[in-house]
């Protein structure tokens, strides 16, 4: 595989008790694998652990070794369930400090709005030892970037923020493109045909992959078939051949989602 066509993958660790318990909905899984996409990295998995440190050590041992990037979201709060700096520290074999970047980042902040700095505050100014700072302009505490792993806010709209923040400086692939077919059939009627459309550019520069999203809609039965590659005129090319092939099976297709 070329340089060019190398995949690079991330993780991601959702921290909290209250997304397993289904108090709060997540809503970073998507805005990340999107932002990540746009980079030219994919998101490879997905875990959801709760506010225990053991649990979130295994976690990010176990992702941050076999991806190249490692995010996590929640837990970087001041209150006293807030342990991901702690766990992700153990994880490293290394102490937690106060940074002082952040700490000048967080007196700025609230002394510019007449409030103290207290100790609960002061906790998010606490990092592994050696990392770097992930600005937020949105409620003054950073995220945190150590080796290959960026520990951001569970608030989605402050994850954006951070988001934005690290664009353009990861280092990534070509960003993956796509298409749709829509077809009112359903997808076990042309599995075969999905999975030899597929098959027979495995193998090619930028890959070929072919998801197949059914629904149940006006009383039919349908699927929208989503071709990516990061090669987009291998990508035309597929489109044409699936579409070819739905059609020479008897089945109506529609360029783009139904």
């Amino acid at each position: 595989m070329a340089a060019t066509d190398r995949i690079w993958t991330a993780a991601l660790v959702v921290i909290g008790d209250e997304i397993l318990s289904g108090r709060t909905h997540d809503r970073n899984i998507a805005q990340v694998a999107s932002w990540l996409q746009v980079q030219g990295i994919r998101l490879a998995e997905v875990r959801v652990v709760p506010d225990v440190e053991e649990r979130i050590v295994e976690a990010v041992n176990a992702l941050r070794t076999r991806n190249d990037y490692l995010f996590t979201t929640g837990g970087i709060g001041p209150t006293h369930d807030d342990i991901t700096v702690d766990a992700v520290a153990k994880a490293l074999g290394v102490p937690v400090i106060v940074h002082p970047d952040a700490r000048a980042m967080l007196e700025k902040y609230y002394t510019g709005r007449g409030q103290p700095l207290t100790e609960a505050r002061l906790r998010m100014a606490r990092t592994p030892e050696g990392a770097e700072l992930i600005p937020n302009r949105m409620s003054g505490a950073p995220g945190i970037r150590i080796g290959n792993m960026f520990l951001m806010a569970g608030v989605p709209h402050i994850t954006a923020g951070m988001l934005d923040a690290l664009t353009g400086t990861l280092e990534g692939g070509a960003p993956l493109v796509n298409e749709t077919i829509g077809c009112w059939t359903a997808e076990s009627e042309v599995a075969d045909i999905l999975r030899r459309v597929e098959a027979d550019h495995a193998d090619a520069p930028g890959g070929i992959q072919i998801g197949s999203y059914p629904f149940f809609r006006e009383g039919r039965v349908g699927a929208n078939f989503v071709v990516r590659s990061t090669d987009p005129a291998l990508l035309a090319r597929c489109v044409e051949e699936l579409a070819s092939a739905l059609e020479a099976a008897g089945h109506a297709v529609s360029r783009g989602e139904i």
